[in-house]
């Protein structure tokens, strides 16, 4: 499981650095990764690295490189 997080997050690092901020949903259709769970799972891996910025806009969650 930790090498699965582990290659999401690189996918998600990838994609917020191609395309900037994004929404959580615009992420996880980047990425294809298929489920919500997951995609959450990669970011709090790369938020603990502090790799990520998060910011709330109209109740929907936007994430950047930090």
């Amino acid at each position: 499981m930790i090498e699965i997080i582990g290659t999401n997050a690189g996918l998600v690092w990838n994609v917020l650095h191609e395309n900037g901020q994004l929404s959580v949903k615009a992420v996880k259709k980047a990425t294809k990764i298929k489920s919500e769970k997951d995609v959450y799972a990669a970011l709090g891996w790369l938020a603990k690295e502090g790799k990520l910025v998060f910011e709330e806009k109209e109740g929907e969650l936007f994430v950047s490189l930090a």
